[in-house]
This record gives structure tokens, C-alpha cells and sequence, in this order.
């Protein structure tokens, strides 16, 4: 497995730290807006078996949480995203709420053009990640269990 970027880690360390400070993240220093709402998913590596913690920007909606399986719009899909189709059942915190999860992945139809548009509202850059790359970036819906 690679290695993670410094402010990944770091946002897992204050995650854990500090998770209400965590939870609406500064995300000025990566070329991002400032108090952009995120959460820590925790999958469990395909491979290896043990807990991956991933803090990821999320929109609300009335079904749960959504998060884009984005990579920056690289060509193939994020860890976190392979993991969690091998093992759809996830934790999630939420700010100081933790709890276990189920996924459903969204890779189309009008609720994700609506859920797309919600989440660009929150991080821009997600169209720039689209434009990038020919796969379809999916949508995931993490629902408490």
C-alpha cells in the first residue's frame, strides 16, 4: 500500500485528536475552500484485513451521508472505494458521531446528477476531476445501520 500524503494523515490524527475541529476541515493549504464538511470512513483492506480510516468530504442527504469515489480524477478508483465493494459494511464518524454503515455505490440516473450537483456545490474541484478522467466517478451512500 502507498504511502499516505502528510495532510491525509494528519487529518486522521485530528480526527481522532479533535474530531469536532476535524469535522469542517480548512482545506485552504490543498487549493480548497476553508469549513468543507468531512467525515472518516473506515473500510477494511481487501487485502490486507486491517481498518483503513479515510476522511472524506460529504453531503447530507435524507437517505444518509455521500461521498465521491473521486482520486483527484485519477484513472482508476480510490482504495477506499475498492475495499468497500469487496466489504460494504463500513464505520463512519461523523464529527463526534461514529457508526456503522452499509454502502450503496450511485453511478447514474437522476438521484446521482442531483447528489453530483450537491457535492461540486460543496468542492468545486469535483468538475475539474470529471473532466480529467474517462471512468465514471461513482457516488456512495453510506447508510447507518
Amino acid at each position: 500500500m502507498s504511502e499516505k500524503p502528510n495532510w491525509v494523515q494528519d487529518h486522521i490524527d485530528q480526527y481522532r485528536e479533535d474530531p469536532e475541529a476535524a469535522h469542517m476541515w480548512d482545506a485552504s493549504h490543498v487549493g480548497g475552500p476553508k469549513n468543507v464538511p468531512c467525515l472518516l470512513l473506515t473500510t477494511i483492506g481487501r487485502k490486507s484485513g486491517k481498518e483503513r480510516p479515510t476522511p472524506l468530504i460529504y453531503g447530507k442527504v435524507s437517505e444518509g451521508y455521500v461521498i465521491v469515489a473521486s482520486k483527484g480524477g485519477a484513472p482508476d478508483h480510490p482504495a477506499w472505494y475498492l475495499n468497500l465493494r469487496d466489504n460494504p459494511k463500513v464505520k463512519v464518524q461523523v464529527a463526534t458521531d461514529e457508526f456503522e454503515a452499509e454502502v450503496e455505490s450511485v453511478t447514474g440516473g437522476e438521484k446521482y446528477q442531483t447528489w453530483w450537483d450537491q457535492m461540486v456545490e460543496i468542492w468545486p474541484p469535483y468538475n475539474d476531476y470529471k473532466e480529467k478522467t474517462d471512468r465514471k466517478i461513482p457516488l456512495v451512500l453510506l447508510r447507518r445501520l
